[in-house]
């Protein structure tokens, strides 16, 4: 897992976090990495992109690094991660093609210059806690509890901002997100790919990277990864996720 400090330096860009309420984590990097590598193998690459709860605005800026032709919208409701988003953007390579809304995503998806059915692709670590107790820190609370984006919010927006063939990427614990599926297929969504991350081979799955579109598909690719081996180092399947990203 990644320390929690004041910046955390990528290879292409940096990521200051000191006035975030979710710092940079292991959850993050991997929808980052996992949105942007194995969804588009055999897809044209998007050209929209919208992150939502975008935090220190790492999520947006790895899928920028990921695709140079795309423009990222990144949205949040915290003001000083809106802030600190924008200053890790402005100093990195992908200024141009990145831009922070101070905003949530129900006010966003209903904006009257926004055009519905726009984005390619929508990826999102989103708040996952529902009767928790919740911790001291508001902001932290806040980026993690379901109050302000409920899981229905979330699809139900997504799909109105999606186009036709648009992808619904997030990760998730392992043990909510059957009631993630469960609200996609109320609204309208259907799994295309779902990815099982244990920590370790011995345990259970801790986190499932998720991917929905509006078409069903197919078949649902079904994987299950390991990010470390038994000696506790980084599997080859994490190294080869990351590798454009990590240092």
């Amino acid at each position: 897992m990644l320390n929690m400090k004041d910046e955390f330096t990528f290879k292409q860009f940096s990521i200051r976090q000191d006035r975030c309420g979710m710092k940079v984590g292991t959850d993050g990097v991997l929808i980052g990495a996992f949105a942007g590598q194995t969804l588009w193998d055999k897809r044209e690459a998007p050209l929209r992109i919208l992150d939502i709860g975008t935090g220190t605005g790492l999520i947006a800026l790895m899928l920028a690094q990921r695709f140079p032709n795309a423009q990222v919208d990144a949205l949040d409701i915290d003001a000083d991660a809106c802030a600190q988003a924008g200053e890790n953007v402005a100093a990195s390579p992908f200024l141009k093609r990145v831009k922070i809304f101070e905003e949530s995503l129900q006010e966003f998806s209903m904006g009257a210059e926004r055009e519905l059915g726009n984005y390619d692709l929508i990826v999102s670590n989103p708040p996952f806690f529902v009767n928790s107790l919740k911790n001291p820190d508001t902001k932290r609370s806040r980026a993690r509890h379901t109050d302000t984006l409920p899981f229905l919010e979330l699809v139900r927006c997504s799909k109105l901002l999606l186009n036709d063939t648009g992808i619904l990427s997030v990760i998730l614990p392992s043990d909510v997100s059957k009631d993630f599926a469960s609200e996609c297929a109320l609204t309208g969504l259907f799994p295309a790919r779902q990815c099982n991350v244990k920590t370790v081979e011995r345990k259970q799955p801790k986190r499932v990277l998720l991917e929905y579109q509006k078409c069903r598909p197919e078949q649902v690719k079904i994987t299950t990864e390991v990010m470390m081996d038994s000696e506790g180092n980084r599997s080859e399947w994490y190294v080869k996720l990351t590798d454009e990203f990590y240092l």
